[in-house]
């Protein structure tokens, strides 16, 4: 059983691999972290909230994982650039029928769930088109493909995030980066 066990650990190893990983301090976001650093991967996380990260790295460094995090808001451009300067899972959902969403309240849907995934998309091409080969890793959801009866705003973000996924893995295919 150990010789079963130390053949699977090798061959999904990650070490030698760098991942960023978007809210990472709780959910998804934090399952993946989990993941990824448990396979060797170095990870950088970001989440909105400075406890919930500071929380959370100190339990990865108690496993010897190598995790860093920083603040931030993946719905702010500004807040991207500057992520992408220091170093794609994070969405939200607001229960409503589709004619009481506000304005804004579509306009956070759709920068958190999707142009947030498409601007980091923007900046870390060139950095995973340099390594040769890499991968982006898309988190969905099952409401991009059906509808649910209730949360057309949040169907629609993530609608629009698989058909970038499938376009970028033709796109890029060129460089050697695949999209999952």
């Amino acid at each position: 059983m150990a010789s079963c066990v130390s053949a699977a650990a090798s061959r999904w190893s990650l070490i030698g691999t760098t991942a960023l990983v978007t809210g990472g301090a709780r959910g998804i976001g934090h399952a993946v972290v989990e993941e990824l650093a448990g396979l060797g991967a170095v990870v950088h996380t970001c989440d909105l909230r400075q406890s919930d990260l500071d929380a959370c790295l100190v339990g990865w460094a108690a496993k010897g994982w190598n995790v860093t995090g920083s603040v931030c808001d993946v719905s702010s451009h500004e807040q991207r650039l500057e992520l992408m300067e220091r170093i794609n899972n994070v969405g939200i959902h607001i229960w409503r029928k589709t004619e009481e969403y506000t304005k804004e309240e579509l306009s956070k849907v759709m920068a958190t769930n999707f142009e947030s995934a498409y601007h980091l998309c923007q900046l870390a091409h060139p950095l995973l088109k340099a390594s040769g080969s890499g991968s982006i890793v898309f988190l969905s959801s099952v409401a991009g493909v059906v509808s649910g009866g209730v949360g057309s705003i949040y169907g629609v973000s993530k609608g629009a995030m698989n058909q970038l996924a499938k376009n970028l893995a033709c796109e890029w295919a060129k460089d050697n980066i695949t999209n999952l």
